[in-house]
């Protein structure tokens, strides 16, 4: 039930509806298939396009092929249509896209940063500032991926580059403190954890799409992990659940920055790599020099590959997932190293678990799944009634601005093609 009781709720329903199939399927679905698949009348889905391209929320394009008879129509993002701002804060750089409908992606800028709250967000809120003045009310929200736990909808701790309880969205400019209302244009602001993000759009366009109970796992310069529940990542009680990489999984003894000791995540990344062959690590430097050494020291990859597969084991053992993706450097350490990492995954397996056990496969979308589902957590808050509500009252003074077409990219379970 959907809960509407009158023409005029069903209607505002039905354009929620139409609109997140198409966000949903990536702008690739024709109209015809989309009214099949929401099970509504043609005659209902043409006047529901037909006004949605008049508020410039979808717009319409030939299919690129088509049988004989009227050409096929596929509904898309409106030239002028809703933006998602989408950031995805490294502890060496921020990337910073622009997002429409369906997931197409636009870089804006990246930029390096120096570890600190300060230095790494206020430049990343000046940024948002000025692509927001420039595209006006076609931006409906921000969305921003941090490598560490988000409490309370804004306080995040990353322990390896010392952040304590940063008040995100304040040093973003965005608002006072978490849980106020976001500044005027900014729209509204998330605030993630990067793993729970990347998490969330595997489960949208990547291979948890579909999977009841999967587990998802990103390795950057340490490891983070979270449960996903149809299609849901579990954020815990105050936002900061399935802490994967603090968990005693591996057996290790050494304190880790986050105040526990034996944290998996110690074993596991970057700075474990560095670590591996005495290299100097931590606050979120290093980076180019891991990614040498993960494309030459077959001894600390194995590691890496060797504790990785472990700790799978504990979490397959306790979840039962039917699907393991993994991101980042996770996805280089199983290419690398497969067979180390299932020979040390497969011996800890209960035996229930092993008959099958579950799949375990490389994100299908790269390094941008934090960035996506950063995404994804603004056209959530914006594909409601109310959103769709509040884009028509602004609709009149919305800016006219368009992102670069030749920078744009289009995120597929294939991965990222340029248009």
């Amino acid at each position: 039930m959907n809960g509407a009781t009158t023409s005029g709720e069903l209607r505002a329903h039905n354009r929620v509806r139409l609109l997140r199939a198409v966000h949903d399927c990536g702008a690739t679905s024709t109209r015809s298939r989309l009214t099949r698949d929401l099970g509504l009348a043609r005659g209902t889905a043409s006047v529901l396009v037909a006004g949605l391209a008049d508020d410039e929320l979808l717009h319409e394009e030939p299919a690129p092929e088509h049988a004989r008879g009227r050409p096929t129509q596929v509904p898309g993002p409106h030239p002028r249509g809703p933006l998602a701002l989408a950031a995805d804060v490294r502890e060496d750089a921020w990337e910073l896209a622009a997002c429409e409908l369906g997931g197409r992606v636009t870089v804006l800028d990246v930029r390096p940063h120096d570890g600190t709250p300060q230095g790494a967000l206020a430049p990343l809120g000046e940024a948002v500032a000025a692509h927001t003045s420039r595209l006006g009310h076609r931006v409906v929200g921000v969305g921003v991926a941090l490598a560490g736990p988000v409490r309370f909808g804004g306080l995040v701790d990353i322990a390896h580059l010392g952040w304590r309880s940063v008040n995100v969205p304040a040093l973003l400019g965005l608002s006072r403190s978490p849980g106020d209302a976001p500044r005027e244009g900014a729209g509204e602001v998330t605030v993630g954890n990067d793993t729970a993000f990347a998490a969330l759009a595997e489960a949208r366009r990547g291979r948890l799409r579909g999977v009841r109970v999967g587990l998802h796992l990103h390795v950057d310069f340490d490891l983070g992990g979270v449960l996903v529940v149809e299609g849901r990542p579990l954020g815990g009680a105050s936002g900061t659940g399935a802490e994967f990489g603090h968990m005693p999984l591996d057996g290790g003894d050494r304190p880790c920055m986050c105040g526990a000791i034996g944290c998996w995540g110690m074993d596991v990344g970057a700075n474990a790599l560095l670590r591996h062959v005495g290299m100097e690590h931590g606050g979120g430097r290093g980076r180019e020099q891991a990614e040498r050494v993960l494309a030459t020291s077959e001894e600390a990859v194995a590691a890496g590959a060797a504790a990785l597969g472990r700790g799978i084991a504990a979490l397959v053992n306790a979840h039962d997932p039917e699907v393991v993706t993994l991101s980042g450097h996770g996805v280089e350490l199983a290419e690398r190293a497969g067979g180390t990492l299932l020979r040390a995954c497969e011996p800890r397996l209960m035996a229930i678990r092993r008959d099958p056990p579950p799949r375990i496969e490389g994100s299908a979308l790269g390094w941008r799944g934090a960035l996506l589902g950063a995404m994804e957590s603004v056209f959530d808050a914006f594909l409601t009634p109310e959103g769709l509500e509040r884009w028509r009252e602004n609709h009149p003074d919305q800016g006219r601005d368009t992102p670069e077409r030749r920078n744009v990219t289009h995120s597929t379970p294939q991965g990222d093609k340029p248009l």
